[in-house]
């Protein structure tokens, strides 16, 4: 079932010293992984070694399997909204089969070579979505961020918003403190890592968790922690467990499964392409779905959350050397010797940290500046990037996906109509018709004949001449069914009514459509010219 995972291709010329940079980029990735897939797994409702575990098993097998040489996999932001929406709603175990069952998605989509259909995905359908999951992130922060006493945080937008109102008199300012200095220390990092010599290869995220969780420990502070929510990470190795399946279970899943199996081949297949950029390579998109299926169907037996490809992990690995998908591997195993000898440490971290470190990757990943140029497109681009924004925050992002690729059809589908047109044009124009010249009403269609376009027929049949009408159609590149439909119709109506039907210059598709429709052979011989402007003697046909 697998193509050829990138793996099998990366070495040629490789060296020890190409080596020695991928073991030191999959270090710094695994330590840059470490809070963020803590902070991930604790803001989507589940425990923080549920993220660690992911990014364990789901990035080795993503980097051993896939189809780009520098993708990074693991938890990922993308997903907070939607897994934190299931958790509340079905179970952490009913997650764990969604997550399964969008791996056997993203399987057969890989196995159906459909990876570049992941491409037509219109752009501001992308923007719109990806802008509003970051704002939903942000918001889901803020009862931490402030410390904020709330038992159960609504994953709705406007139940969230009530929550947060109630609980506004509750806020500890200690952990609001703890959490913009983090802020502040990301920042700075960000603004000023290259003056820290070897140490600016350590991400600000990194700094700020380590930095809060001395100040926290030291002090003795007041602030929830890992340890006082979760009783901290454990420090083994994750163990196997089957998940509990049913056939009812799985008919309430689909729903939820094909939504994590979409937004994850998005997330994966986008970030390969920007891994592609900055390495000049070119990933296998298909091989890449079936790589994050893989680890999407194991990682929940082992009490994962979904995967994709990451971002921010993905630059990161490039930045720092990495070559080959030995980096990725060693990202996992870099964590999984954090968990086996340094997990105790981890019950200091506090939480109003960790909502920091969320803060800022929800602002870095929304594109607000497509915000402020919205004026600079037309209203249809406003309109779907708008409503798919507002419906992922108000709704849900299945429902805003939906209504984005729907309104992106018809705006695209108005567009494409919109360039097709018809002209009359001069008998003279037609030197192999001169005999009739002066009884032809002629037309010459451009662009496309489709469902969307056929009104242009529809116009020539409300104006037929008394005795021949000859159609144009050497500047038409494409027809479809329905197109070929009305053509026919056309042809129909001219032979009740007596009048003599020309038609000339089909091209490759449009003739390809006409042949295969049986609409050549109802013509009446002498009917179709190849291109009456050259002057070719008329096509025979049977």
């Amino acid at each position: 079932m697998f193509i050829q995972p990138k793996i099998l291709t990366s070495f040629t010329g490789y060296s020890k010293t190409l080596f020695a940079k991928d073991v030191l980029a999959g270090i710094t990735v695994g330590v840059v992984a470490l809070p963020l897939a803590m902070a991930f797994a604790i803001a989507s409702g589940l425990k923080p070694e549920a993220g660690i575990f992911t990014a364990i098993i789901a990035g080795g097998l993503i980097s051993l399997l896939g189809g780009s040489r520098v993708q990074i996999g693991g938890p990922a932001g993308a997903f907070i909204v939607i897994v934190y929406g299931i958790v509340e709603r079905y179970g952490v175990s009913n997650l764990l089969l969604a997550t399964a069952m969008s791996g056997v998605f993203l399987i057969l989509m890989g196995a159906f070579r459909l990876g570049t259909l992941v491409r037509f995905i219109p752009i501001a359908v992308i923007i719109g979505f990806t802008n509003g999951i970051a704002f939903l992130i942000g918001l889901s922060q803020l009862k931490d961020f402030f410390g904020l006493s709330i038992d159960k945080m609504p994953a709705q937008f406007f139940p969230a918003l009530q929550a947060l109102y109630q609980a506004a008199s509750t806020f500890n300012p200690i952990a609001l403190t703890v959490a913009c200095g983090s802020l502040a220390v990301i920042i700075f990092w960000k603004l000023f890592h290259k003056h820290f010599g070897y140490l600016s290869h350590i991400p600000g995220t990194v700094i700020a968790m380590v930095a809060a969780t001395v100040v926290t420990t030291l002090w003795d502070l007041p602030i929830d922690t890992i340890g006082s929510r979760f009783g901290g990470i454990p420090s083994g190795l994750p163990h196997f467990e089957w998940i509990p399946i049913s056939w009812d279970n799985a008919q309430f899943m689909l729903a939820p499964a094909l939504t994590l199996a979409l937004l994850g081949a998005i997330e994966s297949l986008l970030c390969a392409r920007i891994a592609d950029s900055l390495i000049h390579d070119r990933h296998n998109s298909n091989q890449e779905l079936m790589a994050q299926g893989v680890a999407n169907v194991v990682t929940p037996f082992f009490g994962g959350m979904p995967a994709t490809g990451t971002i921010a992990r993905t630059v990161t690995n490039v930045e720092s050397g990495a070559s080959t998908p030995i980096a990725g591997i060693v990202h996992a195993l870099t964590l999984l010797i954090i968990v086996l000898f340094a997990a105790p440490l981890a019950k200091d971290i506090p939480l109003a940290g960790l909502a920091a470190i969320l803060m800022y990757v929800a602002w870095n990943m929304g594109e607000w500046k497509k915000f402020i140029e919205l004026k600079q497109f037309r209203l249809p681009y406003r309109i779907t990037i708008l409503s798919v924004f507002l419906l992922t925050v108000v709704m849900d992002l299945t429902v805003a996906v939906q209504v984005g690729l729907l309104s992106a059809f018809i705006t695209f589908i108005y567009r494409i109509s919109s360039l097709s047109r018809c002209e009359i044009a001069e008998a003279n124009h037609f030197p192999a018709l001169e005999n009739q010249r002066g009884r032809i009403d002629a037309y010459r269609i451009y662009g496309a004949i489709f469902f969307g376009a056929v009104k242009l027929l529809e116009k020539i049949e409300e104006n037929l001449p008394s005795q021949t009408l000859l159609l144009d159609l050497k500047n038409v590149i494409y027809v479809d069914t329905s197109g070929i439909d009305a053509i026919s119709e056309l042809a129909h109506l001219c032979k009740v009514r007596n009048i003599r039907f020309i038609i000339c210059g089909l091209d490759h598709q449009p003739y390809e459509m006409a042949q295969r429709s049986g609409f050549i052979e109802k013509l009446p011989q002498g009917s179709l010219y190849p291109d009456l402007i050259s002057g070719v003697e008329a096509a025979s046909h049977s």
